[in-house]
């Protein structure tokens, strides 16, 4: 019994020691076939075939095709573009797209400048139907307002003189829709402004002639400034030519800013509009230089992400609009 015994706990043991049996291994799942969409875009008007996008996957979103869309299309080309120089084969494919009714820069430039000069005359003139009517055809007893005339009227002046013989556009129209965008704001602040500065209640700044002769300085200041650089913009292009190149500062002293600035030109502008509320004390010209410098300032930084595009060796130390900070 004892011999069988223990014959029976061998057996129990050598059991205990063989390898336990591999599992089976599950078969493979075959992976799922994925069913792409062909997606055909049309003109919604004259349903007309624009793309056809393939092989789009099911779980695209209505914004990816929107991307895609937009991606097919590639960039927009300038005028001076070069075929060969384009990334493309022998064939290739052009989209056009209707801009609609277009008017020169220069002309939009003209009537968003002669709008205000005149508007603002008006009040400073007291035409009939502004004032009451003892008013009519009187002049300020306070002389910051003709101070403040002469400056409003100069700034625009300049700005015509420039549109004229000065300005050099990389582009040649914009759709004539922005032109009643762009002339509602300058005519209506200039209504505004002109409205309380000429008022027969106006009164003057709170600090008198300090504040009036201070205000007036830094004015005069910006606007040499800002003419200063726009004479340096126009050298770097020459007639008829729309290359880009890197501004630098001269020997003129205003243009020194450009070591620190890509837009010294929006910055002088700022400083002008700035000097000109420290003047009138007036709010309305506060809220129009506020609202000024922040469209300046969006213009600024998509030149300045412009330049650094362009240019590779482009100044790093340059701000778009304000220096270390803007």
């Amino acid at each position: 019994m004892d011999v069988l015994a223990l014959e029976a706990k061998e057996v129990k043991n050598d059991k205990a020691s063989a390898p336990a049996p591999k599992p089976r291994a599950k078969p493979q799942k075959k992976p799922k076939r994925i069913v792409y969409f062909e997606v055909e875009i049309l003109d919604a008007k004259t349903k007309e075939k624009l793309l056809l996008l393939d092989k789009v996957e099911p779980t695209a979103t209505i914004l990816d095709i929107k991307s895609m869309f937009h991606n097919s299309k590639g960039k927009p080309l300038r005028d001076e573009e070069i075929l060969q120089e384009l990334p493309v084969g022998t064939t290739t494919a052009f989209y056009f797209r209707d801009l609609g009714a277009q008017m020169s820069w220069g002309t939009v430039f003209l009537i968003e400048c002669i709008g205000p000069l005149v508007i603002y005359l008006l009040f400073y003139f007291r035409l009939p139907f502004i004032y009451s009517s003892k008013h009519e055809f009187t002049t300020s007893r306070h002389w910051v307002v003709h101070i403040a005339c002469v400056c409003h009227t100069f700034h625009y002046v300049k700005r015509i003189m420039e549109t004229l013989f000065i300005h050099r556009f990389c582009h040649g129209t914009m759709p004539l829709r922005n032109i009643f965008k762009s002339c509602s704001y300058h005519w209506c602040f200039a209504a505004w402004m002109a409205y309380y500065i000429n008022h027969p209640l106006y009164t003057p700044p709170y600090y008198g002639e300090k504040q009036v002769n201070t205000a007036l300085g830094i004015f005069l200041f910006c606007q040499l400034g800002n003419f200063s650089i726009h004479m340096t913009l126009r050298n770097l292009k020459p007639p008829g030519s729309k290359m880009k190149k890197i501004p630098y500062p001269t020997k003129n002293p205003f243009t020194w800013i450009f070591a620190l600035v890509s837009c010294p030109n929006y910055t002088y502008e700022v400083g002008s509009w700035l000097g000109f509320t420290l003047m009138t004390q007036c709010v309305p010209v506060l809220f129009f230089t506020v609202v000024g410098f922040i469209r300046m300032t969006v213009w600024a930084k998509g030149k300045h992400r412009s330049y650094l595009k362009d240019f590779k060796g482009y100044p790093t130390l340059r701000s778009p609009i304000l220096p270390f900070i803007l």
